[in-house]
């Protein structure tokens, strides 16, 4: 009868936890898109165009970078499209495959970078956490997603 009341016990337990996991995620999840979205108005960009900014570090096309920023193909050509226009951003021939345009940041989409990373580096919900915590929390969520 005990182990019978144990194994319920730690299933309730290991149901608690998950939901509270879930949650705090949410949560998470919640600010960070704040955080991005309070910083695309400061800039007068889109939280997508944050992001693109965010993800272009060095020349890539546009599957890498939808694939750095989590969403479709499609949705990546028209941010691009709109950075191509505000000039922040060239396509240029890919160096090794000719059906490719490599995404390349100009001297004003650098700039444009700079005060993205700057602004979200600067009042990040990770700025909570010490350097090492946010490592620690970058691993747990790596094992998460493999």
């Amino acid at each position: 009868m005990a182990e019978q009341s144990d194994a319920v016990a730690d299933v309730a337990t290991k149901q608690q936890i998950d939901r509270e996991v879930c949650k705090l995620a949410h949560r998470f999840i919640q600010k960070l898109d704040a955080h991005v979205r309070r910083v695309s108005e400061e800039l007068g960009l889109t939280p997508t165009q944050v992001v693109a900014l965010r993800e272009l570090s060095d020349p890539i096309t546009a599957r890498e970078l939808a694939n750095r920023m989590s969403c479709e193909a499609s949705n990546a050509t028209f941010v691009l499209d709109r950075l191509e226009q505000q000039g922040l951003i060239e396509r240029r021939p890919h160096p090794t495959d000719r059906r490719a345009k490599q995404i390349v940041l100009t001297p004003a989409g650098e700039r444009r970078r700079g005060d993205v990373l700057e602004r979200l580096n600067a009042y990040s919900p990770l700025t909570a956490l010490s350097q090492t915590q946010q490592a620690s929390l970058r691993d747990l969520l790596q094992a998460l997603v493999t």
